[in-house]
C-alpha cells in the first residue's frame, strides 16, 4: 500500500511563496513519475506539475509555468513544488499523486494516477 503525506500548505499573501512536500510511503518511490494536482472549490481538478521517476525531466501547466518549480528526492522519498509569486488564483487545495513506472509516458491528467495523498490548503490573499 502505498501512501503520500503532503505538507506546507498555508495562507500566504499574493506574490509569495510556499514549499510543498509530499512524502511517500514504500521502497518502490524512485521507479514512478509523480505529479501535482490542484483542487479550487467548484472546479474539477486541475494538472499543476508532474516529474519523472529520476527528476530528469519536468512538465507544468501554463498557469504555473516559470513561478512553479517540481523537484524530487529519491533519497528521501519526497516530492516537492516550490510555488512562488503566488497570485489569489492559485488558491485551492494541493494534492500529490504517484504516476506509472519508469519506460512509460509521464500523464498530465487525473487518470494518470493510480495513488493520491489528502490534500493540502494553500490560500493567497489579495
Amino acid at each position: 500500500q502505498v501512501q503520500l503525506v503532503e505538507s506546507g500548505g498555508g495562507l500566504v499573501q499574493a506574490g509569495g511563496s510556499l514549499r510543498l512536500s509530499c512524502a511517500a510511503s514504500g521502497r518502490t518511490f524512485s521507479n514512478y513519475h509523480m505529479g501535482w494536482f490542484r483542487q479550487a472549490p467548484g472546479k474539477e481538478r486541475e494538472f499543476v506539475a508532474a516529474i519523472s521517476w529520476s527528476g530528469g525531466s519536468t512538465y507544468y501547466a501554463d498557469s504555473v509555468k516559470g513561478r512553479f518549480t517540481i523537484s524530487r528526492d529519491n533519497a528521501k522519498n519526497t516530492v516537492y513544488l516550490q510555488m512562488n509569486s503566488l497570485k489569489p488564483e492559485d488558491t485551492a487545495v494541493y494534492y500529490c499523486a504517484r504516476g506509472g513506472p519508469r519506460l512509460t509516458t509521464i500523464p498530465t491528467t487525473p487518470l494518470g494516477y493510480t495513488y493520491w495523498g489528502q490534500g493540502t490548503q494553500v490560500t493567497v490573499s489579495s
